[in-house]
């Protein structure tokens, strides 16, 4: 009998269909909560401080019934003011229970635009690279050991 070897559909470096990037958002969704066990009670500003790791930094911009929009990001000293990179924002929407980034911007030339639009969807690729970071990145984050406790003291986080 041979062993199911296939890759999991998120996990690959480029985006396969649809429906991958619909599991991806509910890996996120869940890393997110995982990271955030007690969202509802997070305070609108907090840090993660672990030591040898760098803080992470989460703000919660909106809460609705179904979503909470949320931006993490660390924040890195800059000359006037920290820059924040890298100044994620994301939506979760409980009922169903995904996450996706938010607002962010692609190029569209060359070999991006072809794969800009898959399966007759498009804004996949785009969609998928963005979300794809964030998987890998609530994934190192957590390994790290970050997590946010509604009880930990509120930390300020500079403006746009």
């Amino acid at each position: 009998m041979l062993l199911d070897t296939r890759t999991p559909a998120h996990l690959e470096p480029r985006p396969v269909t649809f429906a991958a990037l619909m599991e991806m958002y509910e890996e996120n969704y869940l890393s997110v909560r995982r990271l955030c066990p007690e969202l509802h009670r997070q305070p609108v500003r907090a840090v993660s401080r672990v030591e040898g790791a760098l803080d992470l930094h989460l703000e919660v911009l909106e809460r609705t019934r179904y979503t909470t929009t949320l931006r993490l990001t660390y924040a890195f000293a800059g000359r006037d003011e920290p820059r924040l990179q890298p100044d994620a924002r994301v939506r979760l929407f409980h009922d169903a229970r995904q996450a996706e980034v938010l607002g962010r911007h692609c190029r569209r030339s060359g070999e991006d635009l072809v794969i800009d639009t898959i399966a007759g969807h498009p804004g996949l690729g785009c969609r998928w690279r963005h979300n794809r970071f964030l998987f890998k990145w609530l994934r190192y984050c957590l390994r790290q050991g970050h997590r946010f406790h509604p009880d930990a003291t509120p930390a300020p986080l500079a403006a746009d």
